[in-house]
């Protein structure tokens, strides 16, 4: 498997990339370990601020509304009770909820194997020699990236992050930084492109496709 290939100046390469069909040339057919390596992202992202009062935080309702028989009424305690208005929530959010879902580390390895081969079936994988903006200005990059034909969502994947490339692309919308060990399901699959540097491609290709 070749793909396009393009110089760090943004120049196409005349000599293409293979790409290790372990790893991007699976044929995908459990669609649903892609769903849960998806949601298994945004769901350890996913903070918890909602948080509702149980009838004894509720203000109020210390008296007795009426006596406990003779008015007809059933018997209550507190108008703070869950069943009255105003009254505390029975069952709602805490505070302290985990929404985090657990996936082994094969399983999510297995479902970024997938996701990088629907990418590289779809033509959204381009490779390029070296991600280096030695002015560290964002026009740079952006210049690189038409020079290169690549709108859309874009995800640079390089080997080590430097912080000068870091620091010309975290101001531009709908770009987005990582290096090769922390590529996950989600930034694939939300990506309209995805390049990587020639050392990143390596090392994705060593890590999963199991090379030494």
């Amino acid at each position: 498997m070749t793909v396009a290939t393009y110089t760090k100046t943004g120049s196409k390469s005349t000599t293409p990339a293979k790409l290790d069909k372990a790893v991007f040339g699976l044929e995908v057919k459990n669609h649903n370990l892609l769903k849960q390596a998806y949601i298994s992202y945004l769901s350890d992202g996913r903070t918890n601020n909602a948080q509702t009062k149980k009838r004894g935080q509720v203000r109020g309702g210390g008296r007795k509304p009426w006596r406990q028989k003779g008015t007809g009424n059933a018997r209550f305690g507190s108008s703070r009770n869950p069943i009255w208005r105003g009254g505390g929530i029975a069952f709602g959010p805490t505070g302290g909820e985990n929404y985090s879902k657990k996936l082994s580390t094969s399983t999510k390895r297995q479902a970024l194997r997938q996701a990088l081969s629907i990418a590289s079936k779809e033509d959204r994988i381009i490779i390029i020699d070296l991600l280096a903006v030695t002015d560290g200005k964002t026009r740079s990059v952006i210049s690189l990236l038409k020079k290169m034909g690549t709108t859309g969502n874009t995800c640079l994947v390089a080997d080590k992050i430097d912080e000068t490339v870091k620091k010309a692309v975290q101001n531009i919308p709908n770009v987005n930084l990582t290096s090769a060990k922390y590529l996950n399901v989600y930034k694939v699959m939300s990506s309209d492109k995805l390049i990587f540097e020639k050392a990143a491609l390596d090392s994705v290709s060593q890590w999963l496709g199991g090379k030494k």
